[in-house]
């Protein structure tokens, strides 16, 4: 393990070590415990009755907008590969271990990236679990807009999304506007 000095002169992980990923590392773990634990309240403990919406289940939080609600989802977003669980899984896979293998191409030792992809692997994780474990996904969060009512989603979704678009924005930046402490 290589390491350097900081300011203090104390040692300081390299990038390249394990330690060096903490950010990453602690993301994922947060984005995965969330996850789960949100959807073990919906399934073992809200008593919510899966599949029914406001008006005759779940619980309107912002009236005609906002919703929890007990559903599932045996495909990908918006319902995409149902019946393709295997699929999905082997997906998931081969995305983290590619997240891994490129881990110093997509500059995964930058402060930024490690947030961006421990919200992305974090919420492939959990949602892969609910596959392997559950034969389905959990979804929960229920969001009306005027014109469209969007698909149900969980925590794993938000952070897939928030994580991917957070890093499409950084591509678009300057490249040492994120390096590492």
């Amino acid at each position: 393990m290589t390491t350097g000095t900081t300011d203090q002169g104390a040692p300081s992980a390299s990038p390249k070590s394990a330690s060096g990923y903490c950010r990453f590392w602690i993301i994922l773990s947060l984005i995965l415990f969330m996850d789960q634990l949100s959807k073990w309240i919906i399934v073992d403990y809200s008593g919510l009755t899966m599949g029914l919406y406001p008006p005759f289940g779940g619980v309107e939080i912002i009236p005609g907008f906002f919703n929890i609600v007990y559903s599932i989802n045996y495909g990908a977003a918006w319902g995409m590969l149902e019946g393709f669980a295997w699929l999905l899984i082997l997906l998931a896979i081969l995305v983290l271990v590619l997240i891994a293998l490129f881990r110093d191409h997509l500059e995964l030792a930058m402060r930024a990236q490690q947030w961006c992809f421990g919200l992305i692997s974090g919420g492939i994780i959990g949602n892969t679990i609910d596959r392997l474990f559950r034969g389905h996904v959990v979804d929960f969060l229920d969001f009306h807009l005027p014109f469209y009512r969007w698909p149900t989603f969980n925590v794993a979704d938000s952070a897939i999304v928030i994580g991917t678009f957070w890093y499409i924005y950084l591509q678009f930046r300057s490249p040492t506007a994120n390096k590492i402490d």
